[in-house]
Order: structure tokens, then sequence, then C-alpha cells
């Protein structure tokens, strides 16, 4: 393995991490405020690293409307994670790679194939079993697929917008999101100083490894393999999830919960092959 695949896989693993560092965050703050302080350091570290180069105006529009996509999105993780365990929302927040091309279908007009469908209907019966084989789906559960629909609509716009200078778009993006972030929090949770250390841990880390270094690394290593093996890489996200939520928390899924897991897996690996092809 190349050492620009190893440094993603790495990164993959940082963002594996913080499923069970929010989780266990949330017994301390609320889950927007956590966004906010998460997003807030983001943004500043990203002015101290790269001050103008970040400042563009010609992205600020873009950069608002990714915002929102990402508010949704790490708005329905957090608050879903009060409901279900670390691993689920790992897991299901991975859906949203199968999603993509129906968003992309709407937005940018790209053609579905046949495999699209079939990993839909591979990933909708590895949810079904990952949330305890009943219809009676677990609120955390359903947060988390709006999560991953919202995810997957930030990743078909970042094509969209592909043109315009990704450094620049991405602070946008991570600027809004912490306006959003901070906005709700204020006006329905509350603002609050943490005052024990456990959640300046899952901020902390989450700001700055999981968002500033874990991006600066992304931006510059995946231009150097392909595609196709770059996605691979990031698709062992959920896997390092649930490791580390073994790890720190000690969870495990059940037999259908694992079972599960594998369909998710297989319909977002069907999905990369599709790409390939």
């Amino acid at each position: 393995m190349k050492k620009a695949e190893l440094i993603l896989l790495g990164i993959t693993a940082i963002w594996g991490f913080t499923f069970p560092a929010m989780k266990v965050s949330l017994n301390y703050i609320s889950p927007i405020l956590f966004l906010a302080y998460r997003f807030g350091i983001a943004s500043l570290l990203m002015l101290i690293l790269f001050r103008s180069k970040v400042l563009k105006k010609e992205t600020f529009y873009e950069g608002l409307v990714l915002g929102v996509t990402l508010f949704f999105g790490h708005g329905f993780q957090i608050v879903g994670l009060k409901y279900t365990s670390a691993s689920n929302s790992a897991f299901i927040t991975s859906l949203y790679v199968v999603f993509t091309p129906f968003i992309a279908y709407f937005l940018l007009h790209d053609k579905l194939k046949l495999r699209d469908f079939l990993s839909l209907g591979t990933a909708v019966l590895g949810l079904y079993l990952i949330s305890g084989a009943s219809l009676n789906f677990n609120r955390g559960d359903l947060l988390t697929v709006l999560c991953a629909i919202s995810f997957a609509f930030q990743i078909v716009l970042v094509q969209k917008f592909g043109e315009k200078d990704y450094l620049s778009l991405a602070f946008w993006q991570i600027f809004w999101n912490f306006l959003f972030s901070l906005s709700y929090a204020s006006i329905l949770e509350g603002i609050a100083f943490p005052k024990t250390w456990e959640p300046w841990l899952g901020i902390l880390y989450t700001g700055i490894f999981a968002t500033v270094i874990a991006f600066t690394l992304q931006v510059k290593y995946q231009r150097e393999t392909k595609a196709h093996k770059a996605a691979l890489i990031y698709s062992s996200e959920p896997i390092f999830g649930h490791i580390s939520a073994f790890i720190t928390i000690k969870e495990i899924l059940s037999a259908k919960g694992y079972l599960g897991a594998l369909l998710i897996l297989s319909a977002i690996w069907n999905e990369i092959r599709n790409d390939r092809d």
C-alpha cells in the first residue's frame, strides 16, 4: 500500500473514532451545542492555518448551500446518537454512498443503473436488520438515515460546485455549519460552557483531528491515488466506528445487527465497484 493510501486509511480511522467520542460527550453537553463548539474551533483553526486562502467571495454562496446540508447531516447524526448506538450510527451514516446516485439523478440528471437499485435494496435490508428486524424503527436510527440523505446531498452539491476552489469551499461550509449550530443552540438549547473534561475531549478530537487535520491530509494525499481506491478506503469508516465503540464503550451488535452491517457494507462496496466500472 502506498504512503498516500496508508494516510487515507489513518484518516478513515480518525473519522471512525468520532462516533464513540460524540456518544460519550452527549452525556455532558447538548448535541447541537457540541457541533457549535466543534465547528467553531475548526473554523478558527482553518483561518489561522490558511488565512487569506479560504476567504474567497466566489465560494461564499456555495459554501452557504453546503453548510445547510452539513448542518442537517451532522445535526441528524448527533441527535440520533442520543437514541442509538455508536456502531449503528457509523453503519447507517455510511448509507450516504448508496443514496448519492439517486440524489445525483434528480439534481444532476445522472443516469441510474440496475446496480444502484440492487445496492439500495441490499442496504434497506441491512438497515432493517441492524435496527432490530422490526418495523418499529428506533428513533435514532431513523434520524441517522436522514443524516445519510443529507450527506448524500452534500456530496452531489460538491460535485456540482466542482469548479470552485476546494479549500475555500470547505472553509465556508464549515463556517456556515458553525453559525447554524450556534444559532440553533442559542435559541433552543442554551449556551453553556462545559465544566468537565469529558465533553472537551470529544469536541477537540472531532474539531481538530477529524475536521481540520483529516481534511488537510485528505486534500493533500487523495490526489496521489485513484478515486476508486480512496472510496474503498473510506468505506471502512463504519468498521473503524464499530471497533472503536467496542474498545472504548464496550458496544457489540446482535447477530442480526452484524448481518445487517455486513449487508450495508456489501451495498456500499457494490456502489464503489459500480463507480469503478
